[in-house]
């Protein structure tokens, strides 16, 4: 795990320590961690903050060109919303530690020109499988399901 996704997953611990879900994310633009976050949903009562969206809230306001040259790291395959965000924001490349527990949908951010990595990280996996073993309702609180 290379040093970006090991901040993602830290996020993503810190956020299953507190009680919510864990998933974490970081925003990387020239090699440099400008913003991170993990899902928050439960700590902070949010119907929408999720860790990507948190990453990018803490990044702060950005310029247009900055986003254009940056790379989101996530330890879950993001959902329809932080894979919104990150078309319009134009983030052209995203490094997702695994996608087993949500598969999202690549062939539309492919389709408009993100370029997707997967790494199907075994600790990632590993920290989900826990989660959805001991709290399978909030996961599906999380994704919109019942």
């Amino acid at each position: 795990m290379d040093k970006f996704m090991r901040a993602a997953y830290e996020e993503a611990k810190q956020g299953y320590e507190e009680g919510g879900v864990p998933i974490g994310s970081v925003l990387v633009i020239d090699g440099e961690i400008v913003g991170r976050g993990h899902n928050q949903r439960v700590q902070k009562g949010s119907a929408i903050l999720h860790a990507e969206m948190d990453a990018l809230e803490n990044a702060g306001r950005l310029k247009a060109s900055d986003y254009r040259r940056s790379v989101l790291y996530t330890t879950l395959f993001p959902c329809d919303m932080c894979s919104g965000t990150a078309l319009l924001y134009k983030i052209p490349k995203i490094i997702i530690a695994e996608n087993r527990h949500f598969q999202g949908h690549p062939e539309y951010l492919e389709s408009r020109g993100v370029e997707l990595t997967i790494l199907d990280d075994p600790e990632c996996i590993a920290l989900m499988d826990k989660f959805l073993a001991e709290k399978p309702d909030l996961w599906y609180e999380d994704i919109g399901e019942d």
